[in-house]
């Protein structure tokens, strides 16, 4: 009883952040979904290109169960980083569906299989795992880049959320000018306490 129901759990848990990083992409023009806003090149339409590739490897080849689309092998160096952002010649509908499609996937796999069943991840230090572990591991990840996808999607729509009904309410540039000033007042005078003294980075 207690494993159908993490396991349940954690589906429907994966289910609704899956649904998040589709919402970041709602509303943007193509070069704001694709470009990179931050120093080392984070993404948003790369970020559903990665996960869709999480999703495929994780629940299909772990599991003997490979996914219909083609991938590129984990330990390729060439490939290496090229899911993390999309070519001119990737639409945002062929991203977001290969997404979709390895959501399918990995539902039949989850549903199929007991949370105990045993599979193999060859990349990682100990290889062999459960339905559990990869689980508890593509939630973890996919969580961890919506939180990378709110910070690029916050500097363009100035709104986060995990949803357009949970969305922050949009503010007007000047609010936004009165909290950073704010935040920066209280950090510049942390960094002058005894207790606070310590190395100090500026961003420009």
């Amino acid at each position: 009883m207690i494993d159908d129901f993490a396991k349940e759990y954690l589906h429907n848990d994966l289910r609704e952040i899956r649904e998040v990083m589709l919402w970041k992409l709602d509303g943007l023009g193509e070069y704001d979904i694709r470009r990179p806003l931050t120093s080392t090149g984070t993404n948003l339409l790369g970020l559903v290109k990665h996960l869709s590739m999480v999703e495929s490897r994780y629940f299909g080849e772990v599991f003997d169960r490979p996914f219909a689309d083609p991938l590129p092998r984990w330990n390729d160096a060439e490939e290496h980083g090229a899911d993390m952002w999309a070519t001119e010649h990737e639409t945002r509908a062929e991203v977001a569906g290969r997404y979709r499609r390895a959501w399918e996937h990995s539902d039949t796999t989850i549903t199929a299989l007991a949370i105990d069943s045993p599979g193999h991840v060859p990349w990682w230090p100990r290889p062999d795992v459960k339905l559990f572990n990869i689980l508890v591991h593509v939630l973890t990840e996919t969580n961890r880049h919506a939180g990378h996808a709110d910070i690029p999607h916050e500097q363009l729509v100035k709104s986060t959320g995990t949803t357009a009904r949970h969305a922050t309410p949009h503010r007007d540039a000047t609010f936004w000018e009165a909290l950073c000033a704010k935040i920066e007042r209280a950090a510049e005078a942390a960094a002058t306490e005894p207790d606070h003294a310590g190395p100090r980075t500026t961003f420009t």
